[in-house]
Formats: structure tokens, sequence, C-alpha cells
């Protein structure tokens, strides 16, 4: 079940906090910067950098997801790596709601 427009809201205000205090100095986000995008029940989190052989095009590559679990009322938190797949983080798996999502990362 997707987000209700309610959620959905609170849930830009928060992830978009986050992000914004974890942009890179304005002067470089052409070059790097991050970004986020809600799909279903998840919010992605991405670095958005040039191609390096081809700096026309922009790319993005996924750092980290967090998914609600409605039924228990918790956000899964995963991270994804060489292998492209996604895995859960160890200390982090399940936190009862996206303001508690670690500062330190």
């Amino acid at each position: 079940m997707a987000f209700s427009e309610f959620e959905i809201k609170r849930v830009e205000k928060i992830v978009s906090q986050f992000i914004e205090k974890r942009r890179p100095a304005p002067e470089i986000r052409n070059k790097l910067d991050l970004g986020y995008r809600l799909r279903d029940q998840s919010v992605e989190i991405f670095e958005i950098r040039p191609a390096w052989n081809n700096p026309d095009k922009i790319i993005e590559s996924p750092l980290a997801k967090t998914t609600y679990i409605r039924t228990k009322n918790i956000w899964k938190v995963f991270w994804r790596r060489a292998d492209m797949k996604w895995h859960s983080y160890v200390d982090l798996i399940f936190l009862p709601n996206l303001v508690k999502f670690p500062t330190g990362y």
C-alpha cells in the first residue's frame, strides 16, 4: 500500500532536511550532489554526478534505501553493495520512524 498524500509530504519534509544537511558545497554540486526519490513504500538516497567518460551524461548511483513496513510500523534500512544488491544494515535494521535515522551518516 502506497503512502497517503499526508504521509508523502511528511516523508519528503524529513528526507529533504536530512539530505540538505549532507549535500556538498553549492560550488561543486554540478560535479557531485545527493538526491532522493520516493517509490512506493521506500525512500532511496543516491549520488548524482557526471559520468567519468561523458561529462554531459548525469548518472545516479544508489547509496541507501529505507522501506516502511506498515504492518510492523517500522522502517527497514538498506545499503547497496558492489554486487548491486540491497543489504540490511547490521546495526540499523529497523527504525521506529524516519526522524530516528542516524545523523552521523
